[in-house]
């Protein structure tokens, strides 16, 4: 595999021109909807409760009961214990159930560990997969052990789709994210993400773009189009129309749809409903028209 290095500065600089794009008013209100249904609305806490799931899935369905334009989320994402509890709260809507796996959020366990709760995952219903890889491996400069783990997670994903966590953070380098990006694609993923959100920094402008272009050059290079999904750090409206606009110019309008693009950044939702609730009334509300979950 063609190994490629990464200007930083030139990769930062391009990232930051997409803030500078105006968007009108009818453009911003269909970015804002395409930002909900690209949401893979998460809850990956010590805390979370059977409740807390379902209050998710919930607000997953109808995050703004108020407004019939706005259009269910992609998926909810939760740990392995509460899969079943998502798929029946989920079942013939369309929405997706993903799960964790691999030990998240660190991958820290034996790979045939890993696999397994893998298995039980696919199992129990999800249909889709966020795996980690071994940070600590690929550091340590063992690239063909990452690979062979990447290979072995699709196989056992069966028909779910599986999405590689580079955790960005802890790499600290773009030519090391350009080259995990990669790697994973060549080992199978169905989608890159940059993060658990468990470290920080999680997800930035310059991150995603390098993997973007990783995603651009590998569609190239095979004709295959691999999802990416920034997570983690991503907070505001603007900033998600930023990212939107980020995508289309560097990959195209293919990849401005749920099975391609996804936002991992529960908080965004509430700020994305009060910028809708402007757009569509004219008056702001205030953050407690929206649910916490």
């Amino acid at each position: 595999m063609l190994r490629r290095t990464v200007d930083r500065v030139a990769a930062d600089a391009r990232a930051a021109s997409f803030r500078t794009r105006s968007i009108k008013k009818e453009a911003k209100l269909q970015g804002l909807r395409m930002v909900v249904s690209m949401t893979d609305l998460t809850t990956l806490e010590g805390k979370d409760s059977p409740g807390k799931v379902l209050g998710l899935c919930r607000k997953a369905l109808q995050p703004a009961p108020d407004l019939e334009f706005v259009p269910a989320v992609a998926a909810v994402c939760v740990y392995p214990s509460h899969v079943v509890l998502a798929r029946h709260a989920l079942e013939g809507s369309g929405v997706q159930v993903a799960s964790v796996a691999t030990a998240f959020p660190s991958g820290q366990a034996p790979l045939d560990l890993r696999l397994e709760e893998v298995r039980r995952v696919v199992s129990k219903g999800a249909d889709e997969v966020d795996m980690v890889i071994s940070r600590g491996v690929l550091l340590a400069g063992r690239e063909q052990e990452v690979a062979d783990e990447i290979c072995a997670t699709k196989e056992v994903c069966g028909e779910a789709h599986l999405k590689v966590i580079l955790e960005t953070g802890e790499l600290e380098t773009y030519d090391l994210i350009r080259r995990a990006s990669d790697l994973a694609m060549e080992a199978g993923a169905d989608f890159i993400k940059t993060s658990t959100g468990k470290v920080s920094p999680a997800a930035t402008m310059g991150v995603t773009l390098v993997m973007l272009e990783a995603i651009r050059d590998h569609f190239r290079a095979t004709g295959k189009r691999i999802g990416m999904k920034p997570a983690g750090g991503i907070r505001t409206a603007k900033e998600a129309l930023h990212y939107l606009v980020m995508v289309k110019e560097t990959l195209g309008e293919a990849w401005l749809n749920p099975s391609l693009f996804r936002f991992g950044a529960s908080s965004l939702l509430n700020d994305v409903l009060l910028q809708l609730r402007k757009q569509n009334s004219g008056v702001y509300g205030a953050h407690y028209d929206v649910s916490r979950e």
